[in-house]
C-alpha cells in the first residue's frame, strides 16, 4: 500500500529552496521522506523547475563552463518549454 503524498510534494520552493549562499539544496526534513526522489523529479519537471534550470545555465555561463551561444541556445529551449507549459495551463483553465 502506497502512503499518501505530503502536501509539499513537488513544490520547488519547499523541496529545493535557495540557501543563504544562493545555491539550492534539499532540506533535512526532505531527506528522510519516503517520497523524496519522485517529489524532486516532479518539482524539476514543473514550470517552476524551469526557473531552477535557468539558474543553472546562468551559473555555468558566469563560471566560464559555457559560452555565450550555448547559454543562448539553452535559455531559448527553456523559454520554449515554459511557453508551452503556459499554453497548456491556459487550455486547462478554460475547460
Amino acid at each position: 500500500m502506497e502512503k499518501k503524498r505530503p502536501e509539499c510534494f513537488g513544490d520547488i520552493e519547499t523541496v529545493f529552496p535557495k540557501g543563504e549562499n544562493g545555491l539550492r539544496h534539499s532540506p533535512k526534513r526532505c531527506l528522510s521522506c519516503l517520497h523524496k526522489t519522485p517529489c524532486l523529479r516532479s518539482a524539476m519537471k514543473s514550470i517552476d523547475g524551469l526557473t531552477v534550470k535557468r539558474e543553472m545555465v546562468d551559473r555555468a555561463y558566469k563560471s566560464g563552463t559555457m559560452n555565450f551561444f550555448q547559454r543562448w541556445s539553452q535559455k531559448k529551449a527553456l523559454y520554449r518549454k515554459w511557453a508551452d507549459g503556459s499554453k497548456d495551463r491556459q487550455k486547462r483553465s478554460r475547460s
